[in-house]
């Protein structure tokens, strides 16, 4: 009797797998044990166990190709037994829109045509990559090569704006660049088709209609999504004109081959990026040649100001104008994630005020003797992990059926860069010094702001602390960071009047909000948790012993 080969749930956010790599071919003898293929999930790659004897007789994901959980992967059953009345069973279980029998019986056909169809063309296509564990979709932001260019393997193919960075989309194979299927500016989700490298002369349109029949008959709403972008591609087109307008030059295809390291440098140091002279490959701008540019010095004029002496109110004549901008992959996630955090968490505020005088003198004597300059955002860090210790359950995660105690403190730092707001994490935070997290905190925060960060830089906070003191808030709330069951606001410190010994004294307040999950944390444990902060930042050597 065959039996169904399923995608199995190997992680506990795991929702769909990739298949890395086939380990075994349709026709071959299987045993119970035996590796079937490498599956790609949201963790890490790991293998496929057979646990059915019998002959490989279909399988349903080529490589490369994602499956959810509980999707259809392989049959393993009796040489040359008919599976055709498993297929369909399989097929139709598996579909979430109710497809009926016709449209089941259209998919097989379609499949083989593909399969006839990738064995004559000698070509590969190039499908948007999941960059980060967030990511649904990718946008275009240059691209570095052109149709008809020659590709090796390593080679820079386009630069792509993910939720999190601005990553370059690497080649895996060696060819010629057939068809771009991108613009410049727009938007394509995980999976989909962006390039086609084979062949010289290669029929890569037939490769295109096979992949796209597929799509067609998978779903209805998978076709909707795939039209959905072609409406915005006039206003991507006119979001080009305009940014081309400020980088362009008299490089191929009107653009400024620049990496966007060195954009953003050259961008906030006021330089014109098309007078830097490119020392990368194809004369591409790097870091590099953007710190050695000098740039000419320009005149300033300055207007003079008129004073007027007249009464009668002036006509103005204006014209009303205004700019649309296509919201970026970051900001997209931002209000995703915090989207289901604030409508999905029943959050409570706790807020309290702490006496800072001793703090202030501690950071000045570290300071004296630390070899990097300790912040008091660094203060808190340290101060919030060593009264996590004392209360881990605050260290704690909701997952629906079960909450997660975290036995590590891994606390996200809330950056601010242009595009929104990134969440490095400082790592096993109790155990460190304060002056390893303050030169931590320093490396991360620039890598946030050059888009350097990798996703294994903000993946994994058990706690978040949000500090907006630098910008001379005094208090505010903050939205939980999931899947952390807290989030602690910090504000700046105030010189204000304070009692001591029932005498009215200078001192320096600073106060702090605690946003929980009120699932996971209720009011009586936050406020333990706040009064321990309290004291340690009030009596800083307690942090230290």
């Amino acid at each position: 009797m065959a039996e169904v080969i399923r995608m199995p749930k190997m992680s506990d956010t795991m929702e769909e797998g990739v298949i890395a790599s086939w380990l075994v071919k349709e026709g071959d003898k299987i045993k119970s044990g035996d590796i079937l293929a490498e599956v790609e999930t949201d963790k890490a790659t790991m293998e496929l166990e057979s646990y059915e004897d019998g002959t490989l007789l279909h399988i349903g994901v080529k490589e490369k190709e994602s499956v959810p959980v509980d999707g259809v992967i392989a049959i393993i059953g009796d040489e040359g037994e008919d599976i055709s009345e498993l297929l369909k069973e399989a097929k139709s279980g598996g579909s979430s829109n109710g497809a009926d029998k016709k449209e089941e019986k259209q998919e097989a056909p379609e499949e083989e045509v593909e399969e006839v169809d990738a064995s004559d063309v000698n070509a590969t296509l190039i499908t948007m990559p999941k960059m980060s564990d967030t990511m649904t979709e990718g946008t275009i932001a240059s691209w570095l090569k052109k149709e008809g260019d020659q590709v090796s393997a390593g080679d820079i193919l386009a630069e792509v704006e993910t939720d999190k960075a601005t990553m370059e989309l690497e080649a895996y194979e060696d060819g010629t660049l057939l068809y771009i299927g991108v613009k410049e500016g727009n938007a394509v989700e995980v999976d989909g088709v962006i390039a086609v490298i084979g062949e010289k002369g290669a029929d890569y349109e037939k490769l295109l209609k096979s992949h796209k029949a597929k799509q067609q008959s998978g779903s209805d709403a998978g076709e909707k999504k795939e039209t959905k972008p072609a409406p915005s591609e006039e206003k991507a087109e006119k979001k080009e004109s305009t940014t081309d307008a400020k980088v362009s030059s008299t490089t191929e295809g009107g653009r400024v081959k620049a990496s966007p390291l060195a954009k953003k440098m050259a961008e906030e140091k006021g330089y014109d990026i098309r007078k830097i002279k490119g020392s990368g490959d194809n004369g591409r701008i790097v870091k590099k040649d953007v710190e050695e540019y000098t740039p000419a010095t320009e005149v300033v004029q300055q207007a003079a100001e008129e004073k007027g002496t007249s009464f009668n109110i002036p006509q103005v004549v204006g014209e009303e104008s205004y700019e649309e901008v296509s919201v970026s992959q970051m900001r997209k996630t931002i209000g995703k994630r915090l989207s289901e955090s604030k409508f999905t968490a029943p959050h409570f505020y706790i807020t309290m005020e702490i006496n800072m005088d001793k703090a202030i003198e501690a950071r000045k004597s570290m300071n004296e003797f630390s070899p990097v300059k300790i912040s008091f955002n660094d203060l808190v860090i340290k101060a919030v992990a060593a009264a996590l210790r004392q209360h881990p359950k605050v260290n704690s995660s909701w997952l629906g059926d079960k909450i997660r105690y975290n036995k590590h403190i891994h606390i996200g730092v809330a950056v601010a860069v242009d595009e929104g707001l990134l969440v490095p994490v400082v790592r096993f935070a109790d155990n460190k010094s304060l002056s390893h997290i303050s030169a931590e905190v320093k490396q991360l925060a620039e890598k946030a702001h050059s888009k350097k960060l990798q996703p294994s830089d903000w993946e994994g906070n058990t706690f978040t602390i949000s500090n907006l003191g630098m910008f001379g808030v005094e208090e505010f709330t903050a939205i939980i960071n999931p899947p952390d069951a807290c989030i602690l606001a910090v504000g700046g410190i105030k010189e204000t009047a304070v009692v001591k010994n029932g005498q009215l004294v200078p001192g320096n307040v600073m106060k702090v909000t605690l946003s929980s999950d009120h699932r996971v944390v209720d009011g009586a444990l936050g406020a333990a948790f706040l009064q321990t902060l309290k004291g340690l930042l009030e009596n800083p050597v307690r942090i230290l012993v």
